[in-house]
């Protein structure tokens, strides 16, 4: 993306974020373009990826759902959203340790 000054529309981004708010709210953005087959391989991974059809009871220390709580509460999401994406991605094999 080529550098160029732009305004600053939200203080709490950076200048390229700022650059492609700007191009979103003026229409300056294009669609890639991708075939049928493509978006409608792409739209089944979406679908498959947020279906949550299981509901699983587990028991945890109370530290440890407080902990949770505060991190989610941090990231601004619910805890058990929190709860299920670590799981999503320990399975997946994505879940780094540090």
């Amino acid at each position: 993306m080529k550098k160029t000054s732009v305004p600053v529309i939200n203080p709490s981004l950076d200048a390229e974020e700022n650059q492609i708010l700007q191009a979103f709210e003026s229409d300056g953005l294009r669609s890639s373009g991708l075939s049928a087959d493509a978006q409608s391989k792409y739209q089944t991974y979406a679908e498959a990826t947020f279906r949550k059809d299981a509901r699983i009871n587990i028991r945890l220390s109370s530290r440890d759902l407080k902990n949770l709580q505060k991190k989610a509460l941090e990231e601004g999401i619910p805890y058990q959203t929190l709860i299920s994406s670590v799981l999503h991605k320990y399975v997946e094999g994505r879940l780094q340790e540090n």
